[in-house]
């Protein structure tokens, strides 16, 4: 599609939604796991892409960023489509490339030059394997970036727990190089013995963690709302899952050719000093803040402040990302103001959105459109834009940002 249709298209919905973009779904499957099956999508379609690609267990939020799911993945999956007026859809990745001062703001753009972040749920039935995400030494050998990442638990999407509600973080301190290494040589003779090596914490249910890249983790069965930053790599470190084997290719994925069998080089990405830190939960466990809280301040919510900073912190020095919590309560109607452009979400509830009518669906077929995901543009973020509960229970909504909007 040319650039000039791309703008015009663009321009009418920004002018449609006054300045907040309508998005639809964007369903990720992943092989090696089992659907959790809390996300709302209808049950006959978790395996509507075909049982060799895997059950869907991901919606991708806002998302310019490509799934890294090997051969016969889609040119456009994981990336998000808006739904402009009149039903015309586009990429939000190319709605960017064509209008970014005017979505994200003149500062991503000149800095990024793109939404540098991207949001998802996870949602399985176990726990997701033993995996890092390379640091940026690592991905620059294979033209890639970083990533970290956040997570948080809403209870609206975990009526259960499933199989495993903890997280394996880390490693156990006094583990060794030679005992990582010694399990990778155990690669094919079943379990590999890593999360010997580490430690399992319970999930929390409205909490969540905030980790960067080089640190070990093998996220647990709570369905999640995880923020990170715009890349796909990882390195899965455990070989066995619930009884499934894991291929070694998804270990070397994201490994230079001339090293997937350097077993110094795959060690070498794990950052040992933060994985065997002895203040791990103290450093990276997050509870929620009430908006205007200083990083010192306590940390749960007043019960009538109806924001909250749900993911916060900064990796690698920066502030690369955060999300909030909004809860309107019933005939409630206000006005939001941040200081960044943000990916949105509805979990709860139905209200209105700016010019929009949003709603939490508790039933989606794929390929449907929905009313509870939007984009809200730099320029609407800060001038500000209305949210009205309209129903009878709390209109609840999470919002992420990219770098520069944490306010606390």
């Amino acid at each position: 599609m040319n650039p000039i249709s791309i703008a015009t298209q663009v321009t009418n919905a920004l002018q449609a939604g006054n300045g907040i973009l309508h998005l639809a779904p964007t369903w990720v499957p992943r092989a090696f796991m089992i659907p959790g099956r809390r996300m709302r999508l209808a049950e006959e379609d978790l395996y509507i892409l075909g049982a060799q690609r895997g059950g869907i267990d991901e919606r991708w939020f806002s998302s310019t960023i490509k799934a890294d799911n090997g051969p016969g993945t889609p040119a456009d999956e994981g990336l998000s489509y808006v739904t402009g007026p009149g039903d015309e859809r586009f990429l939000l990745a190319e709605a960017i490339d064509s209008m970014g001062d005017h979505i994200i703001g003149q500062k991503l753009m000149a800095d990024w030059g793109r939404w540098p972040v991207f949001c998802k749920y996870f949602d399985n039935m176990g726990p997701i394997p033993h995996h890092l995400h390379q640091r940026t030494e690592h991905a620059r050998l294979v033209g890639r970036e970083h990533k970290a990442e956040a997570y948080y638990f809403p209870p609206q999407f975990n009526p259960v727990s499933n199989n495993f509600p903890y997280t394996f973080f880390g490693l156990e301190p006094g583990t060794t190089k030679s005992d990582i290494y010694r399990s990778l040589e155990r690669w094919h003779d079943g379990d590999n013995g890593i999360l010997e090596y580490s430690k399992a914490y319970r999930l929390k249910l409205g909490t969540g963690w905030l980790i960067p890249p080089g640190i070990l983790h093998a996220p647990g069965s709570l369905c999640t709302y995880e923020v990170q930053w715009g890349s796909d790599v990882y390195a899965i470190y455990q070989s066995m899952v619930e009884g499934r084997a894991i291929s070694w290719n998804a270990l070397v994925k994201d490994v230079p050719e001339d090293k997937i069998h350097d077993l110094d080089f795959i060690v070498s990405l794990i950052d040992w000093e933060a994985n065997m830190t002895s203040t791990f939960k103290q450093d990276h466990y997050l509870e929620p803040r009430a908006i205007g809280e200083t990083a010192t301040a306590g940390y749960m919510l007043n019960s009538v402040q109806p924001d909250k900073w749900i993911i916060y912190g900064h990796i690698l020095g920066e502030d690369l990302f955060s999300a909030k919590e909004l809860t309107v309560q019933p005939g409630v109607r206000m006005v939001v103001k941040d200081s960044g452009p943000a990916g949105l979400i509805v979990i709860q509830g139905r209200g209105k959105l700016g010019s929009f009518e949003a709603e939490a669906p508790l039933y989606i077929r794929y390929g449907a459109q929905t009313w509870d995901e939007y984009f809200v543009s730099a320029e609407t973020a800060r001038s500000g834009y209305t949210v009205e509960n309209t129903g009878h229970e709390p209109f609840v909504i999470l919002r992420y940002f990219g770098p520069g909007a944490q306010e606390i």
